[in-house]
């Protein structure tokens, strides 16, 4: 049940509703009628150009910037079955190095010495924890909650020598780490 409106609150209401311009003649009428004053200028009129409608979720049909296409999906360069299987996380790590705590100066010889040993170990799949990162805070520079290993570690595994043993590297399943853990599928030896 609602409460009665006092008289000192509906006197302060009527104050405020006085004030209030309707949303109809405003929308109406956006601009104060003023008498109309022609200038003459001595530079030609140019059309603005006009924009096609455009709904959100719809593709543009303008040809805008070429740098600025869509990058095509990651070449996936294992077999299609055996890359879902890592994706589910049904394929079991051979082998995992935990990189958490380390520096950048400790993490990269490390992960050097065990993709390179894993290879000459003749393993397949290994997983390369590197931790989610601390938050950052909110006066960071630089957006985002990645940690610094989290970051770099693809880069290495991108690099020489690393990426002549690897055949993929991928964010593993959730059960393996999630985002904070990388799978790395390694080449077979000829």
């Amino acid at each position: 049940m609602a409460r009665k409106i006092k008289s000192d609150e509906q006197a302060l209401w009527k104050k405020v509703a006085d004030t209030a311009i309707p949303i109809h003649t405003a929308m109406a009428d956006p601009k104060p009628k003023t008498p109309k004053t022609v200038f003459k200028s001595s530079k030609p009129i140019v059309a603005k150009p006009t924009f096609p409608l455009f709904k959100v979720g719809s593709k543009s049909h303008l040809n805008g910037n070429p740098s600025r296409k869509e990058a095509p999906p990651p070449k996936i360069r294992m077999d299609s079955k055996s890359f879902g299987k890592l994706t589910r996380g049904k394929l079991r790590p051979e082998a995992r190095l935990d990189l958490h705590g380390m520096s950048l100066s400790e993490a990269h010889p490390a992960l050097q010495g065990f993709i390179l040993g894993s290879a000459q170990l003749q393993r397949r799949l290994v997983l390369v924890i590197t931790g989610k990162g601390k938050p950052k805070s909110d006066f960071s520079l630089t957006p985002g909650t990645q940690g610094i290993l989290q970051r770099n570690v693809p880069i290495w595994l991108a690099q020489a020598p690393l990426s002549s043993v690897i055949l993929e590297a991928t964010p593993a399943h959730q059960r393996h780490g999630g985002d904070g853990a990388i799978y790395v599928y390694l080449r077979k030896r000829r």
